[in-house]
């Protein structure tokens, strides 16, 4: 059954490697521009290009109402707080750990909403994840640095916030067009904070070439493919691949950062890939079945 949708499954994780090699390869401009510096550009070119693939036209801006721009403006807040936390995490804590961390929120989210007693095991999992990750303590010289552990926590929760609000954004604007201009909504926040941050370092030509890169590997040409893959791939089975992220993550920041993790760091992140893996599973078999 499953290989009918192989391809789509490939494209679906060279998806997930682009985001995250995107987010290795900001990291190593960090000491230039810093964290925000990289999210400014990221949103910036994200939005000019998904504006010239989607093109909104005035008549679909003229047929939003309130409630559509109320849930277009929640969802580019909501974008750019999580994007603006996960990358400060980047800069302070092992981007596997971010990562592992991060999807926490998509994992609360699908626990709470399925109200199931089998949802405690996967809680249980992820909990026991978190411990092993703070073995050694949340402090900056020897174990996680707290900074970092709170911003992947708060990517955690604006993941959740982003999934309800995208659902709500796509019922006023089907597609992408709804994400595009949400992009264009969050780069108002984020590309005057990059710039106060960084200041004329990002008008260097090889910092917005790596910028333009950036942009298309972790948001242009994964949305592209996840609008394609949802065509033929049940959403079910998408979303348990994404919970593959921590372990991409980890391999991308191996090959270009060389961070290592320590084989406890390893099967904490088992742990919470496994209950997300769990919860999703759970999330789709019926409660009361016939």
């Amino acid at each position: 059954m499953t290989s009918i949708y192989s391809p789509a499954i490939l494209l679906v994780l060279v998806s997930l490697f682009c985001q995250q090699l995107g987010a290795s390869i900001a990291v190593t401009i960090y000491p230039e521009v810093a964290a925000q510096g990289v999210v400014a550009m990221r949103f910036g070119f994200a939005a000019i290009l998904l504006l010239i693939f989607t093109r909104p036209g005035w008549g679909t801006l003229r047929s939003m109402d309130r409630a559509a721009w109320t849930a277009v403006i929640g969802l580019g807040l909501t974008m750019a707080a999580m994007n603006s936390l996960i990358y400060e995490a980047f800069g302070r804590i092992p981007q596997g750990v971010a990562v592992t961390l991060e999807v926490l929120g998509p994992l609360a989210l699908s626990v709470i909403a399925g109200r199931r007693l089998i949802g405690l095991l996967w809680a249980g999992l992820s909990l026991a994840g978190i411990v092993i990750l703070g073995r050694d303590g949340f402090d900056a010289a020897e174990g996680l640095d707290p900074v970092g552990v709170l911003c992947a926590l708060g990517a955690a929760a604006c993941w959740a916030g982003f999934i309800l609000t995208n659902q709500r954004a796509g019922r006023h604007l089907p597609g992408v067009q709804g994400l595009a201009l949400a992009m264009v909504i969050g780069s108002l926040g984020t590309v005057p904070i990059g710039f106060a941050t960084a200041g004329t370092a990002l008008l260097q030509p090889w910092v917005l070439a790596l910028g333009v890169g950036i942009a298309v590997l972790s948001s242009a040409l994964p949305y592209g493919i996840e609008m394609h893959t949802l065509r033929t791939l049940p959403a079910s089975l998408f979303a348990m691949i994404t919970c593959l992220s921590p372990v991409v993550a980890t391999l991308s920041a191996l090959v270009v950062l060389r961070q290592q993790l320590e084989a406890p760091d390893l099967v904490a992140m088992a742990l919470v890939v496994a209950a997300c893996l769990g919860a999703v599973r759970s999330s789709n078999r019926p409660a009361h079945p016939a």
